[in-house]
């Protein structure tokens, strides 16, 4: 009964979008990029493995951009033996679908040897991440942040004086070949956790950042106390926070100095003050900094692992105050961080964070056409560890699935629908105990009617080990809002009725917190075929994930370039 009063509102919200892009072409230019992949050696945190780099650097160079200005890259692989693609994390791809970068999805990998040339407009100001998405090359160091600028003349409800960009990360000593093999292994043999966590690209195993000397006293000689930026008394910084870990959920907090968050994926909200920041992999937060403090003295940034067990040492680096050396330890101990296993303050901090700035409201359908209730198990399917949504493990096809649909090429992927709802038992499944049933693996899709409006519940439950942990989930091709989160099983009746309508954040992704759930709404009108799946990077190789289709026949000709590989070679 509501979707016809519904489409009006959706038009005009289309119209007006349309309309700002017309505007801002004749002044929007195009951005040209040639990138070099290759395996080069690197000490990002003093010890020396190789790393996947963008013309020789990892990570990657940050793009920078306006607001409906072109991007176009051209990567060539130069890995020698190993396929690659990159997907530009946050940019919805409007009119683009086959520049997602998610391979097996969009496109076919990109062979060593050759190259591949994406080209997207970013059509929202906010920022932004790039990282590879061929298998769990991620891990490797092929990644970067993407910031894109408001357009000349449009104000921003904030104000500041610089701005700087923290990637955070996480990182491995053993190659991604013996991870991913020891993940498709019986016995499973999991990833295990982080050597290091990178600020900017930088950390110090093995080293005491407190030490006498400046912190390099047990490194070598090239490898010291990572620098955040320099701040001036009384100037206001705004720091451009992502995180692109592979496993690790982080608390991120710079010593004696508050953070005001101001922006999340790409959407002001509502200013909340923070002491620390807990942020998941997949999402970028704008907080604003002011240099308040003791000028004559540094101030440690450092970052710390939520939500496991502490085993990989917290990051540190240095705000420094001008006139002081940048690299100096400051007077008083790393900060310790919060406790890894309290869960209560990340759930109270992403409650905080879910509403938009009270200008800045995008109003949100006021119900769903459809609702998709996802059960996140961790299940063993023949014999194998794998991860699953409503029983279904995600195995990506040969043939990615944007040419196989658009081209009607049957057989290329499972033809049966997935599950539209969790398991037929939901009601009595015990969320707080490890999965009975075994599962299926399948390369299945959700068909969505273009233009519908879509929630989705994401349960948590306990793994095969009895413990859960926090999965940040991630939508390509559209941002969503946040409506809620909630503790223990998701009742339709009666948390539906609590989620917030009135002024809910819109994000790209979200925490799905332990043994609770998480909703959120978006409209389904993007032609084209785009993966929604848990960030951590061995969760969605072990299956963790979903495939979600819409209106692909609007999608126009295919480039000839996506294909090569399954059965979309030698199809126009």
């Amino acid at each position: 009964m509501a979707a016809p009063s519904r489409r009006p509102m959706l038009a005009v919200v289309l119209g007006a979008f349309l309309c700002s892009l017309a505007a801002l072409s004749a002044e929007a230019k195009v951005h040209h990029h040639t990138w070099d992949i290759a395996y080069h050696r690197k000490s990002l945190d003093c010890f020396e493995k190789l790393a996947v780099t963008v013309n020789g650097e990892a990570p990657g160079p940050t793009i920078r951009a306006t607001q409906g200005d072109t991007v176009v890259v051209t990567v060539r692989n130069m890995l020698e033996t190993e396929n690659t693609g990159i997907h530009w994390h946050g940019i919805r791809q409007r009119g683009s679908p086959w520049a997602d970068g998610t391979v097996g999805v969009t496109q076919c990998p990109i062979l060593p040897g050759e190259s591949f040339t994406y080209r997207f407009v970013v059509d929202r100001p906010g920022t932004y991440l790039y990282h590879a998405h061929y298998g769990m090359q991620r891990v490797a160091g092929l990644d970067g942040m993407l910031v894109v600028s408001e357009s000349d003349g449009v104000v921003e409800p904030f104000t500041y004086d610089e701005e700087h960009t923290v990637l955070l990360m996480d990182w491995w000593h053993k190659s991604v070949y013996e991870q991913a093999v020891g993940l498709a292994s019986d016995p499973l043999e999991f990833v295990g956790e982080p050597q290091s966590l990178l600020i900017n690209g930088r950390g110090m195993f093995g080293c005491s950042p407190a030490a006498p000397g400046g912190g390099a006293a047990a490194c070598n000689a090239s490898c010291a106390l990572p620098a955040l930026f320099t701040a001036v008394p009384g100037k206001t910084y705004r720091l451009r926070i992502g995180s692109l870990t592979s496993l690790s959920s982080l608390n991120f907090e710079i010593e004696g100095h508050s953070m005001t968050v101001v922006e999340a994926d790409g959407h002001y909200v509502r200013p909340v003050v923070v002491d620390s920041l807990f942020v998941y992999s997949g999402e970028t937060y704008s907080v604003l900094v002011k240099a308040d403090q003791d000028p004559s003295r540094n101030y440690w940034a450092a970052s710390h692992v939520v939500g496991r067990r502490r085993k990989t040492p917290s990051a540190m680096a240095v705000l420094s105050y001008a006139g002081n050396d940048p690299r100096a330890p400051p007077p008083t101990p790393p900060p310790a961080g919060p406790a890894w296993d309290d869960a209560a303050p990340r759930v109270a901090q992403s409650r905080s964070l879910a509403a938009a700035h009270p200008d800045h409201v995008l109003p949100a359908p006021p119900r769903p056409d459809r609702t998709l209730l996802l059960l996140n198990t961790q299940n063993r399917i023949d014999g194998h560890v794998r991860w699953a949504i409503n029983g279904v493990s995600l195995r990506f096809p040969a043939t990615p699935y944007l040419v196989s649909m658009k081209r009607g090429l049957r057989g290329a992927y499972d033809d049966q629908r997935p599950p539209a709802d969790a398991y037929d038992n939901y009601r009595s499944y015990d969320i707080a105990s490890p999965p009975a049933a075994n599962g299926t693996v399948a390369s299945a899709a959700y068909r969505l009617a273009l233009g519908s409006v879509v929630d989705v519940v994401l349960q948590n439950t306990a793994a095969l080990n009895g413990m859960s942990e926090t999965h940040p989930w991630h939508l390509h091709g559209h941002d969503f809002w946040v409506l809620g989160y909630g503790e223990g099983k998701f009742e339709p009746g009666r948390d539906a009725a609590k989620f917030n309508l009135r002024d809910p954040v819109m994000k790209n992704t979200v925490a799905l917190h332990p043994l609770g759930w998480t909703a959120v709404r978006f409209v389904a009108d993007n032609p084209g075929v785009w993966l929604f799946h848990c960030h951590i990077e061995a969760h969605v190789y072990m299956g963790m994930g979903v495939v979600l289709e819409e209106g692909v026949e609007k999608v126009s000709r295919l480039p000839k370039s996506i294909m090569g590989c399954g059965r979309s070679e030698g199809h126009n």
